[in-house]
């Protein structure tokens, strides 16, 4: 099969019809093998039943239903479960996203080999509230990340089948999964301008605090990423650093009282302020050296993503 499309979906009734019958149009006029996997997210209007008409008149239409809305990102991670596609492609189900841009970006995986293109929506119909904020949050997510794409959180976005099936999407990373690919050693990634279209039915069902989880999703992320497995290589640095500057700063006092006979040592702030630095300094290495329990004792400790294997079998690994 040459293309799964994932399409996450919460209370889109209106948009759904014409949706299906639009990615129907664009797969058979471009002969592709495809098969289309809706999500619903827990929806509490006519979706589901929707859905399940459309698996009754096209066999390559499937769909998962969440008993309660769980969030985007749960709903795409169980998509990519199932998908079986060479290449899997997203979308959002406002109709905000345009099928048409399906067969370039199964091109430029197939043909260019990108292992992700992510679209862009360089000319956007929202409101400057919602522009100008998703303009520093992309700017942000581009220098913590090192993931240069102008639109990250796009939802129209296609990916080698590997690629999703190397990574967890869980909590509100969907924001991310350029990066989380890139950092399970998918590097190539591409972009592509697409159009962005008007939302012809509801409303939007994410609001100002998307970009506040945002921002601690990111931090989230970027942390596991790079100490995940080494906790301690974070916490014990920071931990001891502390702890030495607030051991060398009560040391001086100490000097000063003897030395120099300087007394009334604990009125003075920096007397505090190395009781502070040496306590939390503590705090960071024994939390350091917990996380470093805890990870050496995880089930994944040697979980990696192996690209090739050469002369070994699959089982063995």
């Amino acid at each position: 099969m040459q293309i799964s499309v994932v399409i996450a979906s919460f209370n889109e009734e209106e948009s759904l019809p014409e949706l299906k019958d639009w990615i129907v149009k664009v797969m058979d006029e471009n002969n592709f093998s495809y098969e289309i996997i809706f999500v619903d997210d827990g929806s509490k209007d006519n979706s589901w039943q929707l859905i399940s008409d459309f698996g009754k008149e096209n066999p390559n239409i499937k769909g998962i239903k969440f008993r309660r809305n769980y969030g985007k990102s749960a709903a795409l991670n169980r998509g990519f479960h199932a998908a079986q596609g060479d290449v899997v492609i997203t979308m959002d189900a406002d109709l905000q996203d345009s099928p048409d841009e399906i067969p370039e970006l199964y091109r430029m995986i197939v043909e260019d080999g990108y292992d992700v293109v992510s679209g862009w929506k360089k000319k956007r119909h929202d409101p400057i509230s919602k522009t100008i904020p998703t303009k520093i949050y992309n700017a942000a997510t581009r220098w913590v990340t090192k993931t240069k794409l102008h639109d990250m959180n796009c939802g129209l976005k296609s990916y080698r089948k590997d690629v999703v099936k190397s990574i967890e999407v869980y909590g509100e990373m969907h924001r991310y999964i350029p990066a989380m690919a890139k950092w399970a050693g998918f590097s190539n990634i591409g972009e592509k301008v697409v159009e962005h279209r008007a939302r012809p039915y509801g409303t939007s069902k994410f609001g100002i605090e998307r970009f506040i989880n945002g921002f601690l999703d990111l931090m989230s992320i970027t942390f596991i990423s790079k100490f995940g497995k080494k906790p301690m290589h974070l916490f014990g640095t920071l931990g001891t650093l502390l702890f030495v500057i607030g051991f060398g700063i009560a040391a001086w006092l100490v000097f000063a009282k003897f030395y120099w006979h300087q007394f009334h040592m604990t009125e003075r702030p920096l007397f505090y302020l190395s009781l502070l630095s040496m306590m939390v300094g503590s705090t960071l290495f024994v939390s350091g050296f917990l996380g470093e329990l805890i990870s050496r004792n995880s089930s994944i400790r040697n979980e990696y993503h192996i690209q090739e294997l050469l002369g070994l079998d699959d089982d063995e690994f």
